[in-house]
Formats: structure tokens, sequence, C-alpha cells
């Protein structure tokens, strides 16, 4: 699915949806309040689609006028979902609300940023989260979309195959760095979670290639070192993919199959430092503060998210382990880098 918004001008919204299935008449639905919905069919036919081959009638577009919705001109909040996928296509929110930026934080741990998340959504005009999960076709139109000047995105991103879509002059771009063990840690955690659902056929598909090794993680003591050892000789493929160097292969690479070498060290170190804001979850208030500055919000900087006593422990049991430093070299020098450069300026 392909969509743009093209404009508000308040008594007129234009926009278009190019739905998957290259035969059906685009459909949207327009929630007024959170309350009434308002279904609409694509009225106007663009013959680009067509040429294009994305289309096969074109039908696709909409001028959406007080014919349709009833007093838009005075509707202060509305949103726009396209009827099948309930994709959020578009938010109206008065200006003095909103802060008027794009912003992109790219989250660099398996668990997303929940505590930003939670402050900064408020300020902005519309919010998508997780975007990393979005099919190839709606994260190139969402990070397209140039009808917002007030967005707020994130997600887990490979970097390299999508940078160009938010050069610094269009969005700030903002990530924060988690230390690799704890990060590994974490990914063992969450791995070893659900295993459950790995076991029932109804809920496997939901982890894709990551069934298998949710399932092997429970073959192992994640609190005895000897077993941990033991776990790392016998990886399967997914996990091992899953766990090495995982920030390297999310700055340095363009594809999710693609290979860690050397090089994309290098890679990844430069793609970081074109990253706007970029910080270390042992200086979370550091990041949030500066982030705050930087958008012109007055709001309380949030607490981070804390990190499980379990998820600390099997930290430090996972640095005395060789293989995992074999793992992890890329990402402990990239972090570490980034934890001189903040600790330097700031003060836990």
């Amino acid at each position: 699915m392909k969509f743009c918004v093209d404009f508000d001008t308040g008594d007129m919204i234009r926009c278009w949806v190019v739905p998957d299935n290259p035969i059906a008449i685009s459909r949207i639905v327009i929630k007024i309040d959170g309350r009434r919905n308002v279904p609409l069919e694509a009225s106007l036919t663009e013959d680009a689609f067509r040429a294009m081959g994305w289309h096969s009638t074109g039908q696709c577009a909409f001028h959406i006028t007080e014919a349709h919705v009833p007093g838009l001109p005075q509707l202060s909040h509305l949103e726009i979902y396209e009827a099948d996928t309930n994709v959020l296509l578009y938010r109206r929110k008065p200006a003095a609300e909103c802060v008027q930026r794009r912003l992109l934080l790219i989250n660099t741990s398996v668990n997303p940023e929940t505590a930003l998340q939670g402050m900064l959504f408020r300020h902005f005009q519309q919010s998508s989260f997780g975007i990393g999960a979005m099919s190839e076709e709606i994260l190139k139109s969402t990070l397209e979309g140039r009808a917002l000047s007030s967005c707020f995105l994130s997600g887990a991103l490979s970097i390299p195959r999508y940078e160009h879509l938010f050069p610094p002059d269009l969005m700030l771009s903002t990530a924060l760095i988690h230390d690799p063990h704890v990060e590994m840690a974490t990914r063992l955690c969450w791995l070893r979670d659900r295993a459950e659902a790995a076991a029932d056929p109804g809920r496997r598909w939901r982890l894709g290639r990551l069934a298998e090794a949710a399932a092997f993680t429970t073959e192992y003591d994640l609190a005895d070192v000897k077993s941990l050892k033991r776990l790392f000789r016998m990886l399967p493929e997914p996990a091992y993919h899953f766990l090495y160097n995982p920030l390297t292969r999310q700055f340095g690479t363009r594809l999710p199959d693609d290979r860690v070498h050397p090089g994309n060290s290098i890679v990844a170190i430069e793609i970081l430092a074109r990253v706007g804001i970029v910080g270390h979850r042992s200086y979370f208030e550091a990041f949030a503060t500066t982030l705050l500055d930087e958008l012109g919000i007055q709001d309380t900087v949030p607490k981070p998210d804390p990190i499980p006593a379990e998820v600390l422990a099997l930290a430090d049991r996972l640095r005395g382990v060789k293989a995992v430093a074999d793992m992890l070299v890329f990402d402990i020098a990239m972090a570490d880098a980034v934890l001189s450069s903040v600790s330097k300026s700031w003060s836990r």
C-alpha cells in the first residue's frame, strides 16, 4: 500500500491511497473526535497510477470536503485511516498544540523506548511507533510524507537503507545507545519469554524466523555460566543473527540478511555520526533533556524504563564469556565511543 496526504486547507483535505489489491477501489475511514466514523470510497482517478502500473484504474484519490464531513472547516480533531489495514494516514490537530518539527527516534534495543514515546507523542500532530515493522511501501510513504510538519516516528530501522528519506533539513533523527552486554541479556530474556508462543502452532507464526531461537533458549539455564557457554557454542543461525552485533547491523547494513563484516562497523560509525542527537542509556536524563531543549518542549523529563535485576545479572555473567566478547566486538567499540563522548559533557 502506498499513500500520501497532499494538503489540508481546513475546508478540503486531498489524499490518495493505492491499495495492495490493484483492482480494488481505495477506501478510507474518517474518525471524528474518536467517535463518529465516516467511510469513503475514492471518487477521483489519477492516470499516473495506472501508467506506473500501481493500479488498474487509478481510482485512488480523495477530495474530502464539507459534503462528505459536515462542519469539516470547524473540526479541530479528526483522523483518517485506510479502511482495510487500519493504518493511520493523517491526523488533524490544532497547530498551537503541536511542535512544528519532524522527529525520528531510532530504537536500538529490542524493547522500544516507551518512556520517551509516552512523553513526546502528545506534543505532535501525528505519531507512529514501531515503524520498523511496517511493510516497505507503508514505511516509505510514512517517511516521505511532507504534508505533516509535526510528526513523531519511532522504530528499529536498517538505517543505511532509509537514511536518504530523513535528511537533517527535513527531520531530526535521534538514537539512544544501550550497553551491548545489557542489550544481549535483554534479547536473550526476550527470546526466552516468547518460548511458549514459539511452541504454540497457533502463535508461532508471529515470531517468524525467531521462533526457532526462542524455543532454543529453553534448553539452557541463563543463570549458569557453564550453561551459557554451551548455549553460545550451539546457537542456531536465527539466534546468532539476532544476537551478533545488532547495533552494527542496524547502522551498517542495508538488508536484514546482510552479513556483518569489519567494514560494516566503519560504515555504522560514519552513519551514527550523522544522526542529529545521539545519547547513551547510562545518561538517559541527559539525552531526554537535550531532546526537549532542541524541540523547545517544556515538559518533565521522564524516568527511564527500569532494567530488570535479572537482565543486569545476566549481563554481568555475559561479560565473562569469551564467545560473547567476540560477538559484540563492533558494538562495544561503538557504544564505548558514544559513552566516552557523552560522559565528557554530562554527569550521571
